[in-house]
């Protein structure tokens, strides 16, 4: 059985123990990095899927779907939910709703596996 890859994201509320403006640099460290080092990449397209489940069904049920129809998933409500980016899946969320909308929260980042 493989190791577990993912990676609990810190709780930022309140007092954080994180605190990455005031930290000294070590010797020998490269120069923190800021956000104007990526506006290369600002403008590439990428494709974000939420995925909240998958079903199997025969091509003549797919047709026969009205709207308001309830498809089975082969997840339980409240799961966590799988964020892909370019087909690779790097986080793990849930579904929430903000003001009129639904959304993803992150709740895990997955570390990639380099083998």
């Amino acid at each position: 059985m493989s190791a577990d890859k993912t990676v609990p994201l810190p709780e930022l509320g309140g007092e954080s123990e994180v605190d990455l403006v005031d930290q000294p640099l070590q010797p020998g460290a490269p120069d923190p990095r800021t956000a104007a080092d990526l506006e290369a990449v600002f403008d590439v397209p990428v494709s974000v899927s939420a995925i909240l489940g998958r079903a199997r069904i025969e091509v003549r049920q797919l047709m026969g779907l009205k709207p308001g129809a309830i498809v089975e998933l082969d997840r339980k409500v409240g799961e966590a939910i799988d964020i892909y980016v370019n087909d690779r899946l790097v986080a793990r969320g849930e579904v929430v709703l903000v003001e009129d909308r639904l959304g993803v929260t992150m709740t895990e980042i997955i570390k990639p596996d380099r083998n």
